[in-house]
């Protein structure tokens, strides 16, 4: 892995002229940021709810990125490039050529690079995310969930018992990490008031299911995966590996989103954001089901960045900053189980 990243790290070695260079890592990718491009390719991990083990799965999944983004994203997913290596360099290039002693070893989703200053996260950062930034966003996310498939077989995901599959995933999933990024009074709680919601709230997942509120969606709904570009805003990044993680309830949907704000301190844009995605969506009393999805998200965040502990490829200190921002979304979720 650390010869294919050094290699790619060299601008001869990409497909486009490029000047410069870098490394952006998450524990199931690795993504190379050139001038003009962005090269996504996927680590061969299994974490059970995410299969990349394999060649064949890699590209399918890379196919799957390509064709959902689409949905959000019209211009950014630009193809399906490989990665090949000729016995003392690893090159991406563009797919259908057969060249003699070159082994194809991997595959890349080639994307446009997007303007950093127009991401959700930069413009909240700056202090310039505005109202008309935020009801824009509401207005698009609710067509895109009232357009988004649905039918049978995805309302069975809105079920109870079908959604705790991820609930359940996710407390033992963060077992190992207990005393560390988690504390087990923590977990415990969270563990308790999920358990006791679901007992007490089948008729609210199953009015919601009559409702047709269950929809194909984003599925990894943050501030960092949002670009206000002039007119158009680009909502990339969604889930593709794993059909469950999409499948639910809209609320999901926007509780990711309205949750990573609050993380970061913006609790009026969220309030904001929120009156203007009920209005458009034609929500009803719905805050009850939006503070359970809530918690699944920020406990989501806190696995995902507890799992960056087992990554060999990340450096001690970048750990122990996933193991801060892992706590803090951990107690996130526990406060709106205080609430």
């Amino acid at each position: 892995m650390s010869s294919l990243i050094n290699d790619l790290l060299i601008p001869e070695n990409l497909p486009d002229p490029t000047g410069s260079i870098r490394l952006v890592q998450t524990h199931i990718s690795l993504v190379f940021v050139a001038d003009k491009f962005v090269y996504k390719i996927k680590k061969p991990v299994n974490f059970g709810f995410l299969d990349f083990s394999t060649l064949d799965k890699r590209r399918y999944y890379c196919q799957r990125e390509i064709e959902l983004n689409s949905r959000l994203a019209q211009d950014i997913y630009l193809d399906l490039l490989i990665v090949t290596f000729d016995g003392n360099h690893y090159r991406i290039e563009q797919g259908g050529n057969s060249v003699s002693g070159v082994e194809l070893v991997d595959y890349a989703v080639k994307m446009r690079r997007i303007s950093e200053e127009g991401l959700m996260k930069n413009l909240f950062r700056k202090g310039d995310l505005g109202e008309s930034h935020l009801r824009h966003l509401a207005r698009v996310l609710a067509e895109f969930h009232n357009r988004a498939e649905t039918g049978p077989d995805i309302d069975e995901f809105g079920r109870p018992e079908r959604f705790k599959v991820n609930t359940d995933e996710n407390f033992s999933q963060v077992e190992p990490y207990v005393g560390i990024s988690i504390e087990r009074e923590v977990l415990e709680s969270i563990k308790k008031w999920t358990e006791d919601f679901y007992a007490h709230n089948e008729d609210i997942f199953l009015e919601r299911i009559g409702q047709g509120k269950v929809r194909d969606g984003h599925g990894d709904l943050h501030m960092e995966h949002i670009c206000f570009e002039g007119e158009r805003i680009s909502i990339f990044d969604c889930i593709e590996f794993n059909d469950r993680f999409r499948y639910a309830d809209q609320l999901a949907d926007i509780s990711f989103l309205l949750m990573d704000l609050e993380f970061h301190g913006g609790h009026e844009q969220a309030d904001f954001l929120w009156r203007c995605y009920k209005n458009e969506a034609s929500e009803g009393d719905v805050e009850k089901l939006l503070t359970f999805y809530k918690v699944y998200r920020a406990f989501v965040r806190g696995k995902v960045n507890s799992f960056q502990l087992d990554d060999p490829h990340i450096r001690p200190e970048e750990k122990q900053n996933a193991i801060a921002t892992a706590r803090k979304y951990f107690h996130l979720a526990l406060s709106y189980v205080e609430q």
